[in-house]
């Protein structure tokens, strides 16, 4: 290692040796960048799973425009919406066609006694345009009384079952005292706030929540005629109706404001927030000390140097040089150790942790960045050291 630095450097790595020279206390420094490098990938794997989960459902519908109620932070929150305003909007010259979408959560009775909670929509089995493909394809079969596309990927539910299920095997349970019949499947994965996800027609879904009506579903779903507008649709819609009732916007738009709901006002994503706040604090105060203990430890040599006429470039150089290789040397056990957890973690929680290039980089330069500022807190004491003082 040392020749190799030698040729990048084009001097001694006078760094690398310091670094290297108490081989327990290098180590003990790279377990504590890798450490915190750890605590921010797993914030920002769970993070990021809880952006995935909040903006997969929106990924089921096709639809330009969303009009829900006003309080509505997310798809399944906030007040109905008149099925009125559906009729309403259809005035629009623009507006081709519209359909109300229901939502709620059914709990399932598994074999094994628990229960598993799902996310269900239930949508007009007519209007298959409203849906991705591979619902709508599935979409007549929502026709049968009771029956639901069922979430492959639900936490709790044996894969056994799906694959019966794909052989022909149906798969019945029993949702509030009523029995539902499993037709088909989609894949989804489990959220923060339920374990699947499932499709029924609209009248199945009134039929097990009986307090709702089909006068107020959660959403009103909407096209607009082809080479229109849709901002211009989307602002003469939000004139029209009640601005104190609903809210008009795009589906990406909602999806959008959903995410930002999520990871800035709801106490789980502020909590995730903090934690890679507090990782890359942990991180920059661990190599913080590393340094300004080796600054300590070799002051006189460093102001042999200074005394010898080396200027503050030199020293810097050299802190940053011990500040990078704890970065870099550092941040390769924590990646692997965050892969090895990710994997377990998503196998254990059904959650979409998965690990990607643009988290790697990120981290990757923010470990950088906080170790070069551990750098240049180190060497204050450095830059005032007098040699008289010190001989």
């Amino acid at each position: 290692m040392t020749p190799f630095l030698t040729r990048v450097l084009g001097r001694l790595p006078i760094g690398w040796l310091q670094l290297t020279h108490s081989r327990g206390r290098f180590f003990a420094a790279l377990a504590g960048v890798s450490f915190a490098n750890l605590l921010v990938f797993l914030q920002l794997g769970i993070l990021g799973a809880l952006n995935a989960s909040t903006v997969a459902p929106y990924d089921f519908f096709e639809a330009d425009i969303i009009i829900s109620a006003q309080d509505a932070h997310t798809l399944a929150d906030g007040s109905n919406v008149a099925r009125v305003r559906m009729f309403q909007a259809l005035g629009d010259p623009d507006v081709a066609e519209a359909t109300p979408l229901y939502i709620g959560n059914m709990s399932l009775q598994l074999a094994n006694g628990d229960t598993a909670t799902l996310q269900t929509f239930g949508v007009n089995v007519e209007d298959a345009q409203f849906v991705t493909a591979s619902v709508a394809s599935q979409l007549d079969l929502l026709r049968e009384e009771n029956a639901a596309l069922i979430d492959t990927a639900t936490r709790g539910i044996s894969p056994e079952v799906f694959e019966q299920l794909a052989g022909g095997t149906s798969f019945s349970f029993e949702v509030n005292g009523r029995t539902l019949n499993a037709v088909g499947t989609i894949q989804a994965g489990g959220g923060f706030t339920a374990d699947g996800t499932m499709f029924v027609s609209d009248q199945t879904f009134l039929r097990f929540f009986g307090s709702r009506s089909s006068g107020a579903p959660n959403h009103i779903l909407i096209h607009v005629v082809e080479g229109a507008d849709v901002t211009t649709v989307v602002m003469r819609l939000q004139a029209l109706l009640p601005e104190d009732a609903v809210k008009v916007q795009t589906l990406a738009a909602a999806a959008a404001a959903d995410l930002a709901y999520q990871t800035t006002e709801r106490p789980t994503g502020v909590i995730f927030g903090f934690g890679v706040v507090i990782g890359v604090i942990v991180g920059i105060v661990i190599v913080y000390q590393v340094l300004s203990t080796d600054v300590a430890n070799h002051l006189r040599e460093y102001a042999t140097f200074k005394a010898m006429g080396y200027g503050p470039r030199f020293f810097l150089g050299i802190v940053f040089e011990e500040s990078t290789i704890l970065a870099v040397c550092g941040f390769i056990p924590g990646l692997v150790v965050s892969l090895g957890l990710y994997l377990g973690m998503s196998a254990a929680t059904g959650l979409p942790v998965e690990m990607n290039a643009e988290r790697i980089i990120l981290v990757f330069v923010g470990t950088l960045f906080a170790c070069s500022v551990s750098g240049a807190i180190a060497t204050r004491r450095l830059t005032s050291a007098d040699p008289a003082d010190l001989f």
